[in-house]
């Protein structure tokens, strides 16, 4: 007698991924909104902008640039990690994935991987664009693409976990849509995301955005490709990577604490 052998979690996780993917891509109009909303977003801005100039070699086109391919990703993790669960929760996805022997750490293997990918091909589209009109560079020290990788890491996962919580605090995914846009494009605003520089804001809103990731995410981008002199113009005058690091990590665990708390599978669990 033979018993079937169910694929491990690692191996459904992968599987997992890949249908994400798929379903991604097949959506057209959600592709083009979540590519296209922070680039286009980024060119009307740097164009209007672009004339400042902040010493050789740094131009506003380029810092608000740098700090827009950071709120990318937060589009690609937080937007689309809350809009879709909220969707899958509506139209019954995450009750009958509960019914699978797939496990539910698979399931969400397969939303980090949708988020991963979506994520990195953000970054490359929104450098490229802004290689082409900001003249932004790569940078060339191994510490700052170092720096990269972190930020990006710890700015990916944190919002993420953001995007579980705030998934099931709303009932439908229209409800998502509009709330979760509505606090992506707030933080923008006072995290100095369409204002450069962040100093131009008044205090107390950035003391606000200071408690939240988006601000250090971005931070955090503008010092891997904006050269040294730039961190003159950030609030404490310096890169502060070390707080970035902290408050993304703090983040990353908070956010985790809640997802374990917070998370639903239906609409009707209390």
């Amino acid at each position: 007698m033979t018993t079937m052998v169910l694929p491990n979690t690692l191996a459904m996780g992968l599987t997992r991924g890949g249908t994400e993917l798929r379903q991604f891509f097949r959506h057209r109009e959600q592709v083009v909104f979540t590519f296209a909303l922070p680039t286009i977003l980024m060119i009307l801005l740097g164009s209007m902008i672009s004339g400042g100039d902040f010493g050789p070699g740094l131009s506003s086109g380029q810092m608000l640039a740098a700090g827009m391919i950071g709120s990318g990703i937060v589009s690609t993790s937080f937007n689309s990690m809350g809009i879709g669960l909220s969707a899958h929760r509506e139209d019954g996805t995450l009750k009958r994935l509960r019914g699978t022997p797939m496990p539910a750490t698979s399931y969400f293997i397969g939303k980090i991987i949708l988020v991963a990918v979506t994520s990195v091909a953000e970054v490359v589209l929104m450098l490229a664009v802004s290689m082409a009109l900001f003249d932004l560079e790569l940078p060339t020290e191994p510490a700052k693409w170092l720096t990269l990788l972190w930020v990006f890491a710890l700015g990916v996962i944190s919002c993420a976990l953001l995007g579980i919580v705030i998934s099931s605090v709303v009932r439908s995914a229209n409800g998502a849509v509009a709330l979760i846009n509505l606090v992506y494009i707030s933080l923008q605003f006072i995290s100095g995301v369409f204002v450069t520089p962040i100093s131009n804001l008044p205090k107390v809103m950035v003391d606000i955005a200071s408690f939240f990731p988006v601000k250090w995410i971005c931070q955090g981008f503008r010092s891997v490709f904006l050269p040294e002199q730039a961190a003159a113009y950030e609030m404490a005058g310096t890169w502060e990577l070390g707080t970035v690091a902290l408050v993304l990590g703090a983040w990353c665990v908070v956010g985790l604490v809640l997802c374990k708390l917070t998370f639903r599978w239906t609409n009707t669990e209390k």
